[in-house]
Formats: structure tokens, C-alpha cells, sequence
């Protein structure tokens, strides 16, 4: 089983895919950010441009997943924005056409919100740090409000532990139960966060 977990940057993505790991024994993060890094860095950097745009990064990332889902026992959890309906199809559609079960959540919140939440990541900049991700923020949230990338979960009253659950019951699967206190659960965001800032 693959759940993909779409959202604007700063929704929530990585720190739901984390906590579901957490829980879900047997379960893996495959992250298809690591196959654009890894163009980029092949990449002139006059020549980077956004890496979804280039087909071996659809390829690659369809590749991987699809490998990955036909040999490992455990859950395969994505997170990844992708908002483009081709692109979404060149990947997620072919991995249902291949005979994957493919669960899909787009994260969605409002716009104060995802913007309170990059700002609290800004190690300190505020929005300065994030500007990719807020210029792209519109336009996240109005695609992914598309029947195309429902399931829709709304985070804006939830916690992270909350939006593991609710993704969890929706696929049919069984988290172990949350025991961590507030601090703890505070403490293992951070670890997450620092673990997944991007320096490229």
C-alpha cells in the first residue's frame, strides 16, 4: 500500500509521514524530493529550474515507488506536493494502473495558517527563508482543492498525531497508539524538521 500525502509546502506533510512511520511498524518514507536533489545536483545551476518539470524526475520517482511497492512488505508513505493533473496521472495514476493501492490525501488548510506554520520553521527568519514556498502557496491550495486530489483533510484544528489517525482509519490501517506527552511530541517535530532542512 502507498500513501501519498499531498499538500501545500508548510502543510504538514513530512512531519504526518514521520509520525506515521513512527507507528505503523514496517512502514518506510520514500521521499521524491531526494530524486530532484539529486538532478539538481547533476545540474548546472544556471539550468535548475523547478526538477518536477523534467520527465526522469516523473520517471525516476514512478520507478522507485514502483519498485519499491512490489518488493517491500510494509506501507510505502510519500510526501510530496504535486499539484500539476499530468504529473499527478505520470506518476500516482500509473502506479493504480500497475496494480498498486494507492491512497492519496491532500493536507489543506487556510492560508494563514500554512503561512503561521512556515514562519514558525524560518529557524529564526520568519518568511524570509521560505519564499519558494509561500510564492507557491496560492496556487497549492486552490489546485489541490480539485475532486482529483481528494481525500481532503483539513489540519488546521488538528495535531500531527491527529492527521496520522485520521489517514490511518481512512486506509484501513492500524496505528500503534500515541503515547507521547506534549513535550515529547514537541521534541520529536523538531527532531524531524531539523533532520529535513534543505541547504540546496
Amino acid at each position: 500500500m502507498l500513501l501519498w500525502i499531498n499538500g501545500p509546502f508548510g502543510g504538514g506533510k513530512t512531519q504526518t509521514a514521520y509520525e506515521l512511520r513512527r507507528r505503523l511498524p514496517g512502514s518506510v518514507v520514500c521521499d521524491p524530493e531526494e530524486v530532484g536533489f539529486g538532478l539538481h545536483r547533476m545540474t548546472p545551476r544556471a539550468l535548475r529550474g523547478d526538477f518536477q518539470d523534467l520527465p526522469a524526475w516523473r520517471q525516476g520517482v514512478f520507478e522507485v515507488l514502483d519498485l519499491t511497492l512490489r518488493r517491500h512488505r510494509g506501507a510505502v508513505i510519500v510526501p510530496m506536493t504535486l499539484v500539476e493533473g499530468p504529473y499527478f496521472e505520470e506518476i500516482v495514476g500509473r502506479l493504480r494502473e500497475s496494480g498498486h493501492d494507492v491512497h492519496h490525501f491532500a493536507l489543506l488548510a487556510r492560508r494563514e495558517t500554512v503561512l503561521r506554520r512556515l514562519s514558525e520553521r524560518g529557524l529564526g527568519r520568519g518568511l524570509k527563508r521560505e519564499s519558494f514556498a509561500v510564492a507557491k502557496l496560492d496556487r497549492c491550495l486552490e489546485r489541490l482543492q480539485g475532486p482529483e486530489f481528494a481525500q481532503h483533510i483539513r489540519t488546521d484544528r488538528l495535531t500531527v498525531p491527529q492527521v496520522a489517525d485520521r489517514i490511518a482509519a481512512s486506509a484501513g490501517l492500524t496505528l500503534v497508539p500515541n503515547t507521547d506527552s506534549p513535550m515529547r511530541h514537541r521534541l520529536r517535530r523538531m527532531q524531524v524538521g531539523v533532520r529535513h532542512i534543505r541547504f540546496i
